[in-house]
């Protein structure tokens, strides 16, 4: 079997699933976002539990998955950043996302900063559900 027969049993395979990837993928957004959540506002309260091995393992689990997912929908639906304007902005608003968790997290030097970057980052995940919902790059504000 060639590398083309290959992929092409693996569209097939990722079609027949397109209900259940989806159900993973959009699931998996609400993992990561209350984990991330919870995370961070254990750290504004002082808690040491947000950054401990276990919990950080969890949140990488859950976002690879979630990667995985939105990857094979990506596959699946023939879409592309550079055609549509919404997934780039999403992919934009991701890695934004990525930067103020960060900050959320670990990198804010102060209480003030971190629990800036958790409001910041929640309300980038926020349009960033718009913007998958609605198709549009702008989401909700378009």
């Amino acid at each position: 079997m060639s590398f083309l027969e290959h992929l092409s049993a693996l569209l097939q395979l990722l079609q027949s699933h397109y209900p259940v990837i989806k159900l993973a993928h959009i699931s998996l957004v609400a993992c990561s976002a209350s984990l991330f959540t919870a995370r961070g506002l254990a750290v504004l309260a002082g808690a040491a539990w947000p950054m401990q091995k276990v919990a950080r393992r969890l949140s990488v689990l859950i976002d690879v998955a979630l990667l995985a997912a939105g990857l094979s929908l990506w596959t699946l639906l023939g879409l592309n950043p550079g055609r549509d304007p919404w997934l780039a902005s999403k992919l934009s608003l991701l890695l934004l996302y990525i930067v103020l968790g960060s900050i959320a997290l670990k990198r804010g030097r102060s209480r003030g900063q971190r629990a800036a970057g958790l409001l910041a980052a929640l309300l980038v995940l926020g349009l960033m559900v718009t913007v998958a919902r609605t198709h549009h790059p702008l989401g909700l504000f378009h």
